[in-house]
């Protein structure tokens, strides 16, 4: 672990969220009712709930209003849910004011340019293989699974174990 990204990771309080092409693989599924669809990894899912466990907090910032991420974000425990958001910047100062964090103690994990404000304020910027090639310029971690598919919880066990919290929680788990 690059000693650098590692003292970035060790600073995280709170951990922010895009959903689609982060949390999801980015595809979107609309019935001829027009209901949307979406999916979602379970080990992602885990992996969120073990960060929060580890005390790290989570948040949401999504562009799209879905009442899929709503009840996905309900069964997380998610701390922090915003929908519909156009300026993610707005949202992100807002966490910050609402939260008392400073800037650099929120990761912020996105895939394409309306990402781009939060993650130039964050102190650890992450993102997925996929992202737009913008995004991927700034990322201070690029994860090797894939969105969807791993990635999330590839993020959140990286923090866990910049922060010393991964091995005692695993081993919960054992016992």
């Amino acid at each position: 672990m690059n000693s650098t990204l590692k003292e970035r990771a060790q600073k995280i309080k709170l951990v922010i969220f895009d959903v689609d092409g982060v949390m999801t693989d980015g595809s979107l599924f609309i019935g001829d009712d027009g209901q949307e669809y979406k999916m979602f990894n379970t080990q992602d899912g885990l992996g969120m709930r073990l960060l929060k466990k580890s005390g790290v907090k989570l948040a949401i910032i999504t562009g799209r209003n879905s009442n899929s991420v709503l009840i996905r974000a309900e069964n997380l425990e998610v701390d922090y849910f915003y929908q519909g958001i156009a300026d993610k910047k707005e949202a992100f100062a807002d966490l910050v004011q609402k939260t008392g964090l400073k800037p650099e103690e929120c990761a912020f994990m996105g895939d394409d340019i309306v990402d781009l404000p939060p993650m130039l304020q964050s102190g650890l910027a992450i993102t997925v293989p996929a992202g737009h090639d913008e995004v991927k310029k700034i990322a201070h971690l690029v994860t090797e699974k894939i969105a969807g598919y791993g990635a999330v919880r590839e993020a959140c066990d990286f923090i866990m174990k910049a922060q010393g919290t991964y091995d005692e929680i695993v081993a919960t788990y054992f016992k």
